[in-house]
């Protein structure tokens, strides 16, 4: 701003000698001129120049926070030897009493060490992330054999270094974390005692039972995927899969407005091997050396489920194979188990439970509890109720329970067996009470569920109505908690999953609740422990990896500085936390309606208000997915930060910041809401600063004066500071992977995480601002679909209209005045404003960017559908209004006008009144600043609008009077070609004169202008109505709820919102259509490489044209390796003749993960 200020710049002398500035002479210097144009412009110019800076200087705070973050947290990493985290390039040396990493595995886990790493071996063998023949050689590399507890001689050992980077990248990175913190194991005191190997450790001669806490693993469910069906699978490749689908499950009949069901190009199980190729090799490995299947061809495979030749057991195999790589129940549910089934290998835990034979093994320690909301209601899936049947009967011998809500609209079945169980029990008089929560376990003898606990209950498990419920999930977690018996619970949602390696450390965890030695037991040392997580959906496309970066660096390094500074709160789970703790405080976290939407973030409330813990350490990993759709994934965004408005006005907040001190408030601002509040003042700034340059051009200070006045506003801000958000990923890559692995995938990713999270940055700040204007915060159900849904354009279209498209139809038109102004003042200059245009350009564009398979047939079907959502005619009628609003809320609209009606319904008629007064009288307020700092010129032209105006009101009005003739419709927005012509008999020659470009800016201007006063026009009129209608006792609630509707329905489509709509509508769709078209001549020309940058390497190497795994074509991944002669080494049969003669062939050499593929790397 250096230069800029009203005294320098304007002569407006203000504070005069206070100031100690020279007196200068400038426009506003007399006092006759300080209301005339040039001088109310220079000084609003100086103005918003000061506002933008303190709106940056806003931000800047925040990044600060990030370097701190990056800086401090790659200390604390250091020092809690995260170093090579994940770096696989290391080798592991399990040579017994001879490898570093066979000695740290000994003195961490006890003498039974070689049984944990058969565990664990074997677990990523039955999970198809490793071969058979690889799961052989792990344990030939510690000197045992996969099968047997019997060790091998010492001439069958084949004991040498285990190198990670020829191992798929997951296995790899799983076993490299697990070794590595190890470390922290040994160097760990549980309070004041240091770890003890001769006690301590699980496998220890002296290890005590008692020492491991009860656990109970609660995993909430609603109407989530538990094992994808066999018809999902098989579905996805035919075009009519890549549009929207009925609710009833019929094609071509009902609203049309669920999401597509596939990519139209590949079947979705054909997808998923797309992904994960030689998982979906193994998985074929495997089946043969079982016996199940007769050939190794992942290729037939895959077929015999595509005619539907397997026998039933393969079918389930295949099915459980998809929901370990999806986002599903059943993989949080067979995560879960793996803590109980890790205790079950220690040998102290089974000689503890052979006392108790009538127990299952672990029941005591460990259980898992699965609470199903909707389990044999009317409301749920019928495919999920046989799928957690499914998952029941299969982990019959694990702690495994279900708890479901017995309700009306329960299947009548399960009434029955809780009568028949109370009956048994006694004391029970039938229909004594309407809900309960009930306890279930799988009954082995008799095949089906048996009921375990009954809790009757007097209320729903939501209470409320309408938009008012208590929040979902954290009534669902309550359900589960009434049955929970662990001393500590773990949460899980329905995404989360577990390697079994992480559980065998969940134990030595633990302690840190409860050390050994502390003698007051009344007190843990935290009630809430976080760890790290792994979102595994960053193996999902582009959109998945940019979404699980952003959620890997906060769940790493920014968490552990959070905890450093003893401010970091519970933002989700899996944390582990105090079960007695929550029991007495109603919960694990709080559910109220409205308020507690982002649930988890209050019960680090709860934790910090009463001076508890909430601790965070680095070497415990669970899995966790997120959004790998673009859909999808702005949804989520638009959950979270619509929750962080609540949270600014929840109870909570304002208690704990009355309480506590400026420094401390600036911690907890920066651990609760600072990043979506820093999105939204940067949101404010790229308006403002259009803004600025606009009322700076009005002013005569173009770059080349404010160069002259010392300025930096006369120069292109080029650099963005959203680069500093990449210093704390870029620091914690480099501690963890090394440096080349990190500047590898940061500069790898930079294209497309720009493009995703300036559409992100701006899908927050939107649903900020709307929440704070409803002072609602709404839930968006995500349904987590894989990477290749197809994104249709009247999905696409209804999600963004407000939050993007109209924002940047509103950048465009600044942009468009600025440029059009600083054309006509010729000497001054003119900046490109490079960011602004990349970013209203990525409002429009980046949803079709990220849409995978750019094909012309789906381009040409997409068009046709979002077409005929324009011009349909759904909700225009009179008495479609109640199913209008109804629609508008459950976001099923069928047409361009039922979204945008739906949206004003919603707006003039729940909104409180209040705050659309005050939204009007501040529209008003900078409606008169624009007319006092436009010249008289410009408004000039307002009459001819008001006459155009005039004239299409008479073809609305015979729009409704010829029964919503669509003919009127369109000829009230032909009338406005007509503003030519008639301008000239309006305002004379004044119209062109000199020339119609010399008068440009004056078009440009007067349009927006008139556009915004019509919006100001009809908002006074609603505001009106509302107030009329609400206030007058004499009419009916009823009637003055119909009638507003009605008047809300004519202004609608009088002052042209709805031929806006029209308007934008077509230009996104001309801009959907040239952004797809170039994609797939893109895609055409280079082989694909859209689809290899959004999805994978396999999609991309199929033919133009081709769908993947067609009959006959093996994966590229497995002809790569049979093209290099790895074959024989990776896929080949473990005959011990071919084992034979592969030992022959590598000698010596040892290679644990097929010989000579470097691509493994």
């Amino acid at each position: 701003m250096k230069g800029l200020d009203w005294s320098t710049t304007c002569g407006l002398n203000i504070l005069g000698d206070i100031s100690g500035l020279p007196v200068t002479r400038g426009i506003c210097s007399e006092v006759d001129q300080l209301f005339s144009f040039n001088c109310t412009t220079c000084l609003s110019a100086v103005a918003a120049g000061w506002m933008l800076v303190l709106l940056g200087s806003l931000c800047d705070v925040y990044f600060v926070f990030y370097l701190a973050s990056a800086v401090v947290g790659g200390i604390m990493g250091h020092s809690r030897q995260l170093n090579d985290l994940k770096n696989t390039s290391l080798p592991i040396d399990l040579r017994e009493g001879l490898g570093r990493e066979a000695l740290l595995f000994q003195r961490t886990f006890g003498p039974g060490w070689q049984q944990i790493w058969r565990t664990m071996v074997k677990s990523l063998s039955n999970e198809s992330f490793i071969s058979p023949k690889q799961a052989a050689s792990l344990c030939e590399a510690a000197g045992m054999s996969l099968e047997g507890e019997a060790p091998l001689t010492r001439r069958d050992k084949k004991q040498k270094p285990i190198h990670l980077a020829r191992f798929p990248d997951l296995a790899a990175e799983r076993l490299a974390f697990f070794f590595q913190s190890l470390k922290w194991i040994e160097s760990q005191k549980f309070g004041n005692i240091a770890f003890e190997p001769s006690t301590d450790a699980v496998t220890a001669v002296n290890f005590d039972v008692g020492s491991i806490p009860s656990l109970t693993q609660i995993i909430p469910a609603y109407n989530e995927v538990v094992i994808p069906s066999v018809e999902f699978l098989r579905t996805g490749a035919d075009p009519e899969n890549a549009k929207n689908g009925s609710p009833d499950d019929q094609p071509g009949l009902g609203d049309l407005t669920l999401p597509p069901s596939g990519d139209g190009v590949n079947t979705n199980l054909a997808f998923m091997i797309s992904q994960f190729p030689d998982e979906w090799v193994f998985l074929a490995q495997r089946l043969h050396s079982q016996g199940a299947i007769q050939s190794t061809e992942s290729q037939e495979l895959y077929h015999d489920f595509m005619r539907q030749s397997l026998n039933d057991a393969c079918v389930v195999e295949v099915r459980m194979w998809a929901a370990m790589r999806c986002q599903s129940v059943s993989k949080t549910v067979i995560g879960a188990l793996q803590y109980g089934r890790a205790l079950a290998t220690l040998p102290k835990i089974k000689e503890h439970y052979a006392h108790f034979p009538e127990k299952r093994l672990c029941e005591d320690h460990a259980e898992v509890i699965l609470a199903h909301q909707t389990y044999g209601h009317s409301e749920g899936n019928p495919q999920n109720d046989e799928a957690v049947r499914l998952l029941l009967e299969s982990f019959a011998d694990d702690a495994l329970f279900l708890v479901f809500d017995l309700q009306k609209g329960t299947a009548a079945y399960l009434w029955q067996m809780v009568n028949d169980f109370l009956s048994v029990r006694g004391g029970y008089a039938h229909g004594a009470f309407e809900q309960a929560s009930v306890k279930c376990m799988w009954d082995k003898a008799r095949r089906c569920v048996r009921v375990l606990e009954v809790l009757p209950r007097k209320f729903p498990l939501r209470l409320g109505h309408g938009e008012y419920k208590t929040q979902g999930k954290a009534s669902n977690q309550l359900n589960g908690l009434r049955f929970a018996t662990g001393h500590y619970v773990q949460a899980l949602d329905c995404n989360m999953g577990t390697f079994i390696g992480e559980a065998f450390k969940v134990p030595y965890v633990l302690r840190m609740f409860m050390p050994l030695d502390q003698e007051d037991r009344t007190a843990p040392r935290c009630r809430y422990l976080g760890f790290r997580e792994y979102i595994y959906t960053g193996r999902e496309g582009t959109v998945g990896k940019c979404h699980a970066a952003a959620e890997w660096t906060f769940g790493t390094i920014n968490q552990r500085f959070l905890s450093g500074l003893g401010i970091r709160m519970h933002y989700g789970h899996p944390d582990f936390l105090d079960g007695f703790w929550a029991r007495n405080r109603g919960g694990m976290s709080k559910s109220s309606p409205v308020v507690n939407l982002s649930e988890d973030i209050f019960a680090g409330y709860n934790v910090r208000m009463r001076e508890e813990a909430s601790p965070h350490i680095d070497s415990l990993e669970f899995e966790k997915g997120r959004e790998a759709t673009f859909n999808a994934a702005s949804n989520f965004f638009s959950k979270i930060s619509g929750g962080s408005i609540s949270v600014i006005r929840s109870r909570d907040n304002h208690l704990i910041c009355e309480r506590i001190g400026i420094l401390h408030s600036m911690s907890f601002y920066f651990s609760s809401v600072a990043f979506y509040t820093s999105n939204l003042l940067v949101d404010f700034t790229i308006q403002l600063y259009v803004i600025l340059f606009i009322l700076f051009s009005l002013a005569g200070l173009g770059p080349g004066k404010l160069s002259a006045l010392g300025s930096t506003f006369s120069t292109e801000w080029i650099v963005s500071m959203g680069l500093v958000t990449l210093v704390p990923q870029l620091c914690e890559l480099v501690l963890e992977y090394g440096a080349v692995h990190a500047v590898r995938q940061t500069i790898g990713g930079l294209l497309s995480a720009t493009f995703f999270f300036i559409f992100q940055n701006k899908n927050i700040a939107e649903s900020m601002k709307e929440g704070a204007k409803t002072g609602l915060a709404k839930y968006f159900f995500t349904g987590r679909p894989s990477a290749n849904q197809h994104q249709t354009w009247k999905d696409i279209y209804c999600i963004y209209w407000k939050s993007h498209y109209k924002p940047a139809f509103g950048l465009m038109v600044a942009y468009i005045i600025y440029s059009t102004i600083a054309e006509q003042n010729e000497g001054e200059g003119k900046l490109p404003m490079v960011l602004v245009v990349v970013s209203m350009i990525a409002w429009i564009i980046t949803p079709v960017l990220f849409s995978p398979f750019p094909r012309w047939s789906l381009i040409l079907q997409d068009l046709c559908e979002f077409n005929g959502f324009i011009t349909s005619g759904a909700g225009s009628h009179d008495a479609d209004i109640a199913e209008v609003v109804s629609r508008g809320k459950k976001g099923t609209v069928r047409s361009l006008y039922e979204t945008g009606l739906a949206e004003e319904l919603d707006v003039w008629s729940e909104q409180h009144l209040l705050m659309l007064g005050v939204m009007l009288v501040l529209k008003i307020a900078v409606g008169l600043l624009v007319v006092a700092l436009l010249p008289a010129e410009i408004l000039d032209f307002l009459p001819i609008f008001v006459v155009i105006l005039s004239l299409s009101w008479v073809a609305v009005l015979g729009y409704f009077a010829a029964g919503l003739n669509n003919v009127f419709l369109v000829l009230s927005f032909l009338l406005w070609a007509a503003a030519a012509p008639l301008a000239h008999m309006i305002i004379g020659d004044r119209f062109a004169s000199p020339n119609a470009y010399t008068r440009l800016p004056e078009y440009v201007i007067s349009t927006t202008v008139f556009l915004y006063f019509l919006g100001i026009a009809k908002d006074f009129v609603l505001l009106t109505c509302r107030i009329l209608f609400t206030l007058c006792p004499c009419i009916p609630p009823e009637v003055a709820t119909r009638r507003l509707q009605e008047c809300i329905r004519a202004c609608f489509v009088y002052f042209l919102v709805q031929q806006v709509h029209m308007v934008e509508a077509y230009v996104v769709l001309f801009a959907n259509a040239l952004t797809a078209s170039a994609l797939a001549i893109f895609d055409q020309v280079f082989c694909n490489a859209h689809t290899w940058f959004l999805l994978n390497r396999e999609l991309a190497r199929t033919t133009h044209g081709d769908t993947y795994m067609k009959k006959g074509q093996a994966p590229f991944f497995e002809l790569d390796r049979l093209h290099f002669g790895a074959g024989s080494e990776l896929w080949g049969s473990d005959s011990e003749s071919e084992v034979s003669a592969g030992s022959q062939r590598g000698g010596d050499d040892l290679n644990l993960a097929g010989a000579g593929d470097p691509s493994w790397a």
